[in-house]
């Protein structure tokens, strides 16, 4: 099978946002030297798995924490970096983050440049622990591009087909077995368990978006995170910003998005729990004046699933949830 490279952050000149990002890194990477002065890396579970403690995992967004509890089970203590609405491709590392980062056995990260400012950190961890970009067994076939002039080499959003969400239960499940080979059986246990609600879970989003007619299929949201969903559950997607939320819209996408609400007869837009509103408001203002009326469908998770505690605080959760809302208001 053709698995996928783990991809480097692009160059950037000086005073651009991206070499901001990178100053970042190299401080939070200075903290970490300076963390791993008085002992050996974190990277090694052996001793903690001898001594009957847990394997220490530190996740970024909190659909990753969720799954990797999930397969884990009681053998693992998971520590994660982003809670509800939090935007990744934004979120900055603090001192405490590297700290956390710096004594886990195993990190557990999106990859494909989701958590683009904390790019140089990760590579840089990579070199002295187990550190795993959960999308790294996707074959490449079911990768989507990101538009034309992005940076990025492919878009990120691949947990909204759930069928690319069990590659990625897998490999977080391999990852955990070749770690902590004691409890492998319990993990591959976890791991069937689990794989049978992802497939009730895909059965369900077919079926909420089979009960809108085809010509009202068209999701349309504030950033481009849901192109997987569409190819998944055959419906159009229209977004008015790019796959990253570092790309901020112009008038022109404002314009371009308002022009299809009026031409598809489109009723109900939706804001997303990670992203401001504003964009959102203006695309609905921009229709109005073009004689056409929409309204705010409801508020969908898409870069970050709902508050810990909660159905939606979960991955299973999370995806049920938007199927209900996208159903809910399109039919």
């Amino acid at each position: 099978m053709n698995t996928l490279p783990r991809f480097k952050p692009h160059a950037a000149s000086a005073g651009s946002p991206r070499y901001a990002s990178r100053f970042f890194a190299v401080a939070a990477l200075l903290l970490l030297a300076l963390a791993g002065c008085g002992g050996e890396s974190g990277g090694d579970a052996s001793a903690d798995q001898a001594g009957g403690g847990k394997v220490q995992i530190t996740t970024t967004t909190n659909f990753i924490t969720d799954t990797v509890r999930q397969i884990g089970g009681d053998h693992v203590e998971v520590t994660g970096l982003m809670g509800a609405g939090v935007d990744p491709h934004l979120y900055k590392a603090s001192a405490g983050d590297v700290k956390s980062l710096r004594d886990a056995d195993v990190i557990f990260y999106g990859g494909l440049q989701l958590e683009g400012k904390m790019a140089d950190l990760l590579d840089k961890l990579e070199e002295t622990q187990t550190t795993v970009p959960v999308t790294t067994d996707l074959p490449r076939e079911k990768l989507l591009d990101p538009p034309q002039g992005v940076a990025e080499q492919y878009d990120p959003h691949i947990w909204f087909d759930v069928e690319n969400w069990k590659t990625v239960s897998r490999t977080i499940a391999a990852t955990l077995r070749e770690k902590d080979p004691e409890n492998a059986a319990d993990y591959d246990r976890n791991l069937d368990r689990y794989l049978g609600e992802l497939d009730k879970l895909d059965a369900y989003v077919q079926k909420r978006i089979a009960e809108i007619p085809r010509d009202r299929r068209v999701l349309v949201t504030s950033h481009d995170a849901f192109e997987y969903f569409g190819r998944a559950y055959d419906i159009d997607v229209e977004a008015i910003q790019g796959i990253s939320t570092a790309a901020e819209a112009t008038t022109t996408d404002v314009r371009r998005v308002a022009k299809t609400l009026q031409d598809r007869n489109v009723k109900a837009v939706f804001v997303e729990s990670s992203v401001p509103r504003q964009t959102i408001e203006a695309v609905l203002a921009a229709a109005d004046r073009l004689g056409h009326k929409a309204r705010i469908g409801g508020e969908l998770y898409a870069d970050a699933a709902g508050n810990e505690g909660t159905p939606e605080g979960t991955y299973v959760g999370m995806v049920r949830a938007n199927a209900d809302k996208i159903a809910g208001a399109l039919k």
